[in-house]
């Protein structure tokens, strides 16, 4: 056995390339939103610049209340299991589908955007291929599906693709700084509102940025190798780093494309692209799009394998003992060679393609209906949150939990009055409504609202 001062150096040596390899893998979903949600909102502007950062700094201050009531829950449930875990203990097993079929849209969604996200960033650079823009999103869809398909990617790899555009994205807001503005694309100075409503409107839209923001929630399930004390640090710190990493590039694109004048794009470009092209030579300029797309991808495979990897979860399977768990059908839960549920990545692919094509391969079409799912989860984990504080008379941690589910409530509301949200809200519903049904079919098995820490265990057991 190693003596104390032999080991010491060991773990110190390890644990902080733990933390780089997971946090920066888990935030790249949050990380990736980047490349969309800014334009989304100065659409929802209706192209007026001098609103959107006003918008954005508003559409942080979100993701910092709905981090700040996480870093209470990642303290609750060290092992994982997120919004799922903490609605499941607060409100019976029953409740834990509503987060969990609300997840399974999002990874769908997810997995779409991110594919559409891609293709926009490859049109960008090369613009003789905006026909072809279906067929290559959908070609993406189908290249992060087989690679998910031969083995999950390792959290390395997620990390590299985030580091590798923060520092791109860096570099695009340092050489901006030092370009004459040359106003590009649709600018106007009037958003069609009064200012304070305008940005009121506008903001959830861009909410967009939020998913993803709870993934350290649930992934802390897969440090095996880390006690509850060590899962709640890495969890916390991810949380945090994530707000640091995202609200930094976020604000410093927005006043960048502001100073610039990079309006609304064309339908061939993106406005982070053109940002790109404007602030940069031609090479940084490729890199960084090239860059974008990797990262955008690496976001759908992260999708690829939460999906698939919950399907697997919530599928029966016999025990040694003779005893059968699980209410999904066992063939989603088979796996292959690489210990991939290939079924469920048949799924959600299929699934993905299909939303992919109806949005006609457009990321902007997609953002629309993309936060909104993922918020009927948030709200679910805050309001458990708040009935926990509440029981435990903790009045300081009460007021955090209520600010921050009616900051996410409001949002939720505004979005659904835009009509197409409300497609992504009822789908979730259905797919918890299905589950449930299954569930008191199979004799209301224990242990459902464990299903997402299960599925990130799981994972990091097999790869």
């Amino acid at each position: 056995m190693a003596s104390p001062a032999t080991a010491s150096p060991q773990r110190t040596v390890k644990r902080p390339i733990l933390l780089f390899a997971f946090a920066f893998a888990v935030m790249a979903d949050p990380v990736s939103s980047v490349a969309y949600a800014i334009e989304a909102a100065l659409r929802a502007l209706h192209g007026d610049l001098a609103l959107l950062l006003p918008t954005m700094a508003l559409v942080v201050a979100i993701v910092v209340l709905v981090i700040v009531n996480y870093h209470q829950l990642v303290a609750r449930y060290p092992q994982g299991g997120g919004a799922a875990a903490a609605t499941g203990e607060a409100f019976g097993e029953a409740s834990a589908f509503v987060p969990i079929g609300a997840l399974i849209v999002d990874f769908v969604l997810t997995i779409a955007i991110s594919s559409a996200a891609g293709a926009s960033a490859v049109i960008a650079f090369f613009p003789g291929l905006a026909a072809l823009r279906i067929p290559i999103a959908l070609l993406l869809v189908a290249a992060v599906a087989g690679g998910t398909w031969f083995g999950h990617l390792g959290r390395t790899v997620f990390a590299v693709m985030t580091v590798a555009f923060i520092l791109l994205a860096v570099a695009v807001l340092i050489s901006g700084l030092f370009v004459t503005p040359h106003p590009t694309g649709t600018a106007s100075a009037d958003p069609g509102h009064a200012p304070p409503l305008a940005v009121a409107l506008a903001f959830p839209v861009a909410m967009a940025l939020a998913t993803g923001i709870e993934a350290p929630s649930s992934a802390i399930a897969q440090l095996g190798q880390l006690d509850d004390p060590g899962r709640r640090r890495f969890g916390r710190i991810t949380l945090w780093l994530t707000l640091g990493v995202v609200g930094t590039i976020t604000l410093g694109l927005t006043a960048q494309a502001v100073r610039l004048g990079i309006g609304v794009p064309h339908e061939d470009t993106t406005q982070i692209a053109e940002l790109a092209r404007a602030a940069t030579s031609t090479a940084v300029f490729a890199a960084f799009q090239l860059t974008t797309a990797l990262l955008l991808l690496s976001a759908a495979s992260s999708s690829f394998q939460a999906g698939p990897g919950l399907f697997k979860a919530l599928a029966r399977h016999r025990h040694p003992d003779g005893t059968t768990t699980g209410i999904l059908p066992a063939w989603l839960g088979r796996t292959n060679s690489h210990h991939t549920p290939y079924w469920g990545v048949v799924v959600f692919a299929a699934a993905a393609g299909l939303v992919t094509a109806a949005a006609g391969g457009r990321d902007q079409e997609l953002v629309l209906f993309y936060a909104a799912s993922v918020f009927v989860s948030f709200l679910a984990g805050l309001v458990a949150m708040s009935r926990f504080s509440w029981q435990e008379r903790r009045t300081g941690f009460l007021l955090i939990n209520l600010v921050g589910a009616a900051a996410v409530a409001f949002t939720l509301a505004v979005n659904l009055t835009r009509g197409d949200p409300v497609i992504s809200i009822a789908a979730a519903l259905l797919i918890a409504a299905a589950l449930y049904a299954l569930w008191v079919r199979s004799g209301r098995p224990r242990g459902i609202r464990n299903v997402a820490a299960e599925a990130e265990h799981e994972d990091s057991e097999v790869h």
